[in-house]
């Protein structure tokens, strides 16, 4: 797989994707600064009977720069025809989210970290401006 990000760059500023399948349209941003994956506690709300709560939590920064606690679940979204899962922290960040989105016009859902990334075998070209899939 190859996916061009230059349609979120030119378009936000910023490098996202969009999910399909029973998770629809959701919008991550792929953020190589982040340790943890990241889902909103709105979107987890919103679509709780689709994730999987795991027992476990943890330590995270948020957007806003203050450690939380926060509940880790087990998630599965579809990307270009393939299924991902992974876990992610889930995170109030309805402030920051908001000041984004006023920005851009779009509305985050998530955040990739490089836990997801690497799991995923995905590469980021930063010269082609894509995210390349080597499994």
């Amino acid at each position: 797989m190859e996916f061009p990000l230059i349609f979120g760059l030119q378009n936000t500023g910023l490098p996202l994707i969009m999910t399909s399948g029973k998770l629809k349209n959701l919008c991550f941003l792929i953020d190589t600064g982040s340790t943890h994956n990241t889902l909103f506690d709105f979107v987890y709300e919103h679509f709780r009977d689709e994730f999987k709560l795991l027992d476990s939590s943890c330590r995270t920064m948020g957007i806003e720069g203050h450690y939380k606690e926060t509940p880790v679940i087990e998630a599965t979204f579809n990307f270009e025809g393939v299924d991902y899962t992974s876990t992610f922290a889930v995170l109030d960040a309805t402030d920051a989210i908001a000041q984004v989105q006023e920005e851009t016009g779009v509305q985050i859902h998530g955040v990739l970290g490089i836990e997801f990334l690497i799991e995923n075998k995905w590469i980021i070209d930063f010269e082609k401006l894509t995210i390349n899939n080597v499994k």
